[in-house]
């Protein structure tokens, strides 16, 4: 009772998109269980702006930062709030928590059970609203009417038996089907006219009757685990309990318009059922395999993302998802709908990052430490126009654990920009001798070749290693990228965690970089994809950094895809390089000397990537294992993509489970684990040192 007093003082909350964070006055309220605040201290004596009830409510402080925590009551209303300091949130938190949990037990000690009672879908609305007001004569009162059922009056719910079970699977099996009936119903009303498919309460009734069929089935899923917690005194570790029938999907809901099939598993087209019979990953070969660059061809495949239909078709398919989501939620674990996805995997996206080789080339071409940083500032800010394909904001496959992608690039010698310095020595005899040799003595081809590997070494979180050498410039970048995505209201957000690192062996110089975060703006019009954030590069060696920032358009006025940086020489703090333009059009580079560089990104030349015909390639690389979902997306089945897409989700999730049964561990194939991030297997420079240690022994 000593911690029970009421506490008040300012703090930030998060309003909306437009307003952003705002100072408030809150006042906790212990006697009453209410958080309550104001525009400001002078005005606490008037009615509250807002009140929430902490009776049952979630105080959860952010991973975000020190600062930030929110406050989730149980009516689904939630305060996103941020204290000046971390001390200061732990004794707003600690207090919050403390009153939260003496009202919670209060009312589950004092408050009789809640009443039954029938009522029918607008009964909670007011004859006010909009909905009513534009159908007077026909609403969705008159057209659907859920009821509740009664408990007999005086008599207490029995304690569940286990073997009552089967009868509260059928009864939920009912209750499954009569909601896949509503769901019909729904979609199957006109697009237009007095009621119709796009209406915004039936959205939401959508909504609700999945949110509840689902929470229906996490509470039986608790009542299996106690049953065979009964049965066998106790669990032991790693067991899964499986689910009597599968959960209700998402997906099954996608398609607006038309009843939904539920085929059985006979029915299932071959390829899907291929998917979901490939036997798991660690039995297959997890030996690193060596890729032939000469088996590789020129990619052919020519994907633009510019169409819009599927997305307008189906923009009330993105109402029913938006309405289940919440502000600064996960959507790590929501499955997205099928037709806003980009035809490639993530990590192919990855390797379109370098589809202009000679600019990654040219970096240890650079004469001095200071011309090698803005070679790559340069190669880095070009990188990000192609990694994109077209300007419709789409999301790529989410890859899954174990999946691969191999490609690479030829570029013409004669392309690649060389500094009159170092292009007399770049290939001298003694450098050359430190490289494997050409075993049968044949003519040094006239091109250099870049070689890429990209693996997804974990599934939760999602996290994602690639790699690219060029032997010939003994040259290496390796990165691990863990993807974050929030949902922001009308965006989605996008974090990439991670480092790269690049090594440039000849110079012996390593430059650390992080990458920006993502945002898919306007996902009700128009989707397009917006960078945003600081990144910075590093060389410790020669003490050449580089600050960009990626800045996200205001609300009011302001250029698209605007970028901005320096380069400076840490020891002296002199500038010598500040770059400004658009990151997807022209960038400005304006040196010490005086000298403006304009580089035209749309005009920039795009060298195709290699890649292994389809029947050359491994199960799990990525065009190989999606090309059922990539050939139904090229053919508008949207409904067939999501059959082949739900199959490899599925047949990962039943993987991780036996992992988790036979405590087996996942086995990465290409990319070891190094402290917090993931290092390639054979990099180039341990190949390059043994290779000159080699020599020097011979010698």
């Amino acid at each position: 009772s000593d911690h029970m007093e009421n506490i008040c003082g300012y703090l930030m909350k998060y309003t909306n998109l437009v307003t952003g964070w705002q100072y408030r006055f809150f006042v906790l309220n212990n006697d009453a269980g209410l958080l309550e605040y104001f525009v400001n201290e002078q005005s606490r004596h008037m009615k509250p702006r807002g009140t929430l009830q902490l009776a049952g409510a979630v105080i959860s402080p952010s991973d975000e930062d020190s600062h930030t925590f929110t406050v989730n009551a149980a009516s689904g209303e939630q305060y996103k709030l941020r204290a000046t300091d971390a001390k200061e949130r732990q004794h707003w938190v600690s207090r919050l928590q403390i009153c939260t949990q003496h009202h919670t037990e209060a009312i589950g000690k004092n408050n009789p059970p809640l009443k039954s009672r029938s009522f029918s879908l607008a009964s909670q609305g007011s004859a006010n609203s909009p909905g009513a007001q534009r159908r007077p004569s026909q609403n969705a009162v008159s057209f659907f009417n859920v009821g509740h059922h009664r408990l007999p009056t005086g008599k207490r719910v029995p304690i569940m038996q286990p073997d009552h079970l089967v009868d509260v699977r059928e009864m939920m099996s009912q209750a499954e089907g009569q909601q896949r009936d509503l769901i019909r119903s729904i979609e199957c009303l006109p697009a237009s006219g007095h009621l119709t498919s796009l209406d915004q309460d039936l959205l939401m009734l959508k909504a609700t009757s999945m949110a509840t069929m689902n929470c229906l089935n996490d509470c039986f899923h608790i009542l299996q685990l106690q049953h065979a917690s009964q049965q066998k005194g106790s669990l032991p570790a790693g067991t899964t309990i499986s689910w009597l029938e599968p959960k209700i999907s998402l997906a099954n809901h996608f398609k607006n318009g038309a009843a939904q099939n539920f085929p059985a598993e006979i029915n299932k087209p071959a390829s899907v059922r291929e998917e979901q019979s490939i036997a798991e990953p660690c039995q297959l070969t997890r030996e690193p395999e060596e890729i032939n660059p000469d088996e590789e061809l020129e990619d052919i495949c020519d994907d633009k993302e510019d169409d819009l239909g599927a997305v307008e078709e189906q923009r009330s398919v993105i109402l029913h998802l938006l309405s289940q989501l919440k502000l600064g939620m996960d959507l790590t674990r929501v499955v997205l709908p099928t037709f806003i996805l980009e035809k490639r995997s993530l990590l192919e996206m990855y390797a379109d990052f370098m589809s202009h080789p000679d600019l990654f080339i040219a970096i240890t071409n650079g004469g001095s430490a200071e011309e090698r940083m803005i070679r790559f500032v340069e190669y880095y800010l070009t990188s990000f126009h192609e990694g994109r394909k077209g300007a419709i904001a789409k999301k790529p496959y989410n890859p899954i654990i174990g999946e691969t992608f191999h490609c690479s690039w030829r570029m013409p010698k004669s392309d690649v920009a060389a500094d009159a310095a170092t292009n007399s020595s770049a290939h001298s005899p003694s450098e050359q001798g430190t490289l494997p040799k050409d075993p049968e003595g044949q003519a040094e081809p006239d091109y250099y070749t870049v070689k890429f590997v990209a693996e997804q070494v974990s599934h939760h979180p999602p996290v994602s290693g690639f790699y690219a050498e060029c032997v010939e410039r003994k040259m290496c970048v390796n990165a691990h990228v863990w993807t974050k995505s929030k949902f922001l209201g009308m965006s989605i957000g996008v974090t990439m965690v991670g480092e790269g690192v690049l090594h440039l062996l000849e110079h012996g110089e390593e430059y650390t970089f992080s990458l920006p975060c993502a945002y898919a703006r306007s996902i009700l019009t128009v989707p397009w994809v917006e960078l945003g954030g600081k990144v910075n590069i590093n060389c410790a060696k020669t003490g050449y950094s580089a600050s960009i920032n990626f800045h996200t358009k205001p609300f009011y006025g302001g250029k698209l895809h605007r970028v901005t940086g320096e380069v400076k020489q840490n020891m002296t703090n002199t500038v010598v390089c500040r770059v400004q333009g658009e990151w997807n059009s022209v960038l400005e580079f304006t040196y010490s000397n005086g000298e403006t560089k304009y580089v035209d990104l749309t005009k920039l030349s795009v060298t195709r990537k290699r890649v292994r015909p389809l029947e050359k390639q491994g199960p799990f690389e990525s065009r190989r294992l999606w090309q059922h979902v990539t050939e139904s997306l090229r053919d508008g089945d949207i409904d067939k993509a999501t059959e082949h897409k739900r199959a490899l989700e599925e047949r990962q999730r039943n993987e991780e489970r036996l992992r988790a049964e036979t405590e087996t561990p996942w086995c990465t194939k290409y990319f070891l684990k190094d402290g917090d991030g993931w290092v390639y297997h054979k990099p180039l420079w341990k190949t390059v040192s043994a290779a000159q240690t080699q020599q020097t022994d011979s010698n």
